[in-house]
């Protein structure tokens, strides 16, 4: 009716009336169906673009509340990064150096800030492994990772390969994007994880005295 109206110009009710008894091909109607799904698609891109239009804005406005961070900020963070992402001490298992392990690159150049600016760490004493899906490309990984963060290839001490036991489970994380989770190793790091431990319980109460 709408494609109709624009070269008949009448009331709508008066063409319904017209054409009530007049029936559509299977061409016309997988036209009008072709056109219904269009228009979702286009109704669906339209409200993705919004969406991201507005996700980027309410980032932009949150990034600005953050100022300048100093040494004792990063050490806090840092701290807490260790809190969530690495491994502890256990009364097991008293001597387990730094370990610290993500897949987000951010998180992994923000860490390896703290060591080198709070814990005092040299290059030369951490190294690194790669957690990655056997089906992945090992190599594009290191590579990867290597750039990213400006390290040699020869810093990866070894390479872990994840298998699927079940095979009704699909991974999903097979984009360009996957690289594979990377552990961060200090060579000699015992106090200094026990150090850290003494952070994370000072965080902790304080902000339970507030």
């Amino acid at each position: 009716y709408s494609e109709i109206l624009q070269q008949i110009p009448v009331a709508k009710s008066t063409l319904s009336l017209w054409l009530r008894d007049i029936g559509l091909a299977k061409r016309q109607k997988q036209q009008l169906t072709e056109k219904r799904l269009a228009a979702i698609k286009k109704g669906g891109a339209a409200r993705k673009s919004q969406r991201i239009e507005k996700e980027n804005a309410i980032k932009k406005t949150a990034q600005k509340h953050i100022k300048t961070i100093n040494d004792y900020e990063l050490l806090l963070i840092g701290a807490t990064l260790y809190w969530a992402e690495g491994s502890k001490q256990k009364e097991y298992s008293p001597s387990v150096g730094v370990i610290f392990s993500n897949s987000d690159l951010s998180m992994i150049k923000v860490f390896l800030r703290f060591l080198n600016k709070i814990c005092n760490i040299k290059k030369n004493e951490i190294f690194f492994e790669l957690f990655i899906h056997e089906t992945a490309d090992c190599k594009v990984a290191q590579n990867w990772w290597s750039e990213k963060l400006n390290i040699d290839v020869e810093k990866f001490q070894k390479v872990y390969f994840k298998k699927n036991f079940i095979k009704k489970i699909y991974r999903k994380n097979i984009s360009n994007d996957y690289h594979g989770q990377l552990r961060i190793r200090v060579q000699n790091s015992t106090d200094l994880n026990r150090k850290i431990s003494g952070w994370i319980n000072g965080i902790v109460l304080k902000i339970l005295t507030i």
